[in-house]
């Protein structure tokens, strides 16, 4: 069965910085066609420049997901340029943690609208081209906080578990149109996530954690890039990494 990255027409949303930037990177490098949404222009394009520049393929589309029309944009807008959409990686996410009884419900609201709506609106953005295409693959990005729950992290946990229960339901729905799921679940990389929370107690606390063992987001470009490389008839569901060092 055929497989591989290379030639294939990827779009990854949260691209601008992050697992979603260094997943760019490396599927660019691999031979991939990446088409990145994120809401900051300046860096999409900037990054987009740059692959170009260095002979690789990509194109850059400013897209909220929050928006599920910037979101569909982002999708029809690679298959019209490219003829297809062969990946979707769904990847932008946030993580403002805190206890509950802090009632950060603005920071509710928003994990919800990002982490479970953003994806469900990439899902929405794709499934009609890859049911027509009768091939596809659809990545959602989870975490190792979908598989556990730590005292403040409860709602972003609660956006993680549902990440993985709706992409088990859409890997049993669209087994009659050939399209592989995937949910990658990390435990702790260095990326921006952490500037996301709002509350400084948290932040640094977290941070100082993190910073002991924190890994790379190159090896969660790698680990994407596992799962599409592999052939068309193998269908890789789930795969949750850690640092070695994470007790977690």
């Amino acid at each position: 069965m055929s497989g591989g990255i290379a030639g294939k027409i990827i779009v990854i949303t949260g691209a601008s910085s992050g697992l979603g930037e260094a997943a760019a990177r490396h599927l660019a490098a691999q031979g991939a066609t990446v088409v990145l949404g994120a809401r900051r222009a300046d860096r999409i394009e900037a990054l987009a420049t740059a692959l170009t520049e260095a002979g690789l393929k990509a194109k850059a589309i400013v897209t909220d997901v929050v928006d599920r029309d910037q979101v569909k944009n982002l999708v029809d807008t690679a298959v019209a340029e490219f003829g297809r959409v062969d990946v979707m990686l769904n990847n932008a996410g946030l993580m403002p943690l805190a206890p509950l009884e802090r009632l950060k419900i603005d920071e509710w609201d928003q994990m919800i609208d990002v982490n479970i709506k953003g994806v469900l609106y990439g899902v929405a953005a794709a499934l009609p081209h890859m049911k027509a295409q009768k091939s596809g693959h659809i990545i959602n990005v989870s975490s190792v906080y979908g598989h556990v729950v730590d005292p403040g992290a409860t709602v972003y946990c609660a956006t993680k578990f549902a990440v993985r229960a709706l992409s088990e339901g859409l890997r049993k729905e669209v087994k009659p149109y050939n399209i592989r799921t995937t949910i990658v679940s990390p435990g702790a990389v260095s990326t921006e996530l952490l500037e996301h929370i709002s509350e400084k107690d948290i932040q640094e606390g977290t941070k100082e954690f993190v910073r002991t063992i924190a890994i790379g987001a190159d090896t969660f470009a790698r680990v994407v890039a596992f799962a599409v490389n592999e052939p068309d008839d193998v269908d890789v569901n789930e795969i949750l990494f850690r640092p070695t060092a994470q007790p977690v």
